[in-house]
């Protein structure tokens, strides 16, 4: 169970250590007897770690962008 008494840093884990962390959230929300506060703490962390994910995913994709050369939105069909 995550403990959100020592909560992680999202923004220092990597996308496969943030995508662990909040499956392992998401799991423990999903059992249904985590006590309300527990349960508060937990979609927090869990809300901070999409946000990280997505960013992390963003990143990558300007990435590939810059590296094939293609302007920037643009998608071969």
């Amino acid at each position: 169970m995550a403990d959100p008494v020592n909560p992680v840093n999202p923004e220092e884990l990597s996308f496969d250590a943030a995508l662990k962390q909040l499956e392992d959230r998401v799991r423990d929300l999903e059992r249904g007897d985590v006590p309300l506060e527990r349960a508060l703490a937990l979609y927090e962390e869990g809300v901070k770690l999409v946000r990280t994910c997505h960013e992390k995913l963003d990143a990558a994709d300007k990435r590939i962008v810059e590296l094939s050369g293609e302007p920037s939105g643009a998608r071969p069909d």
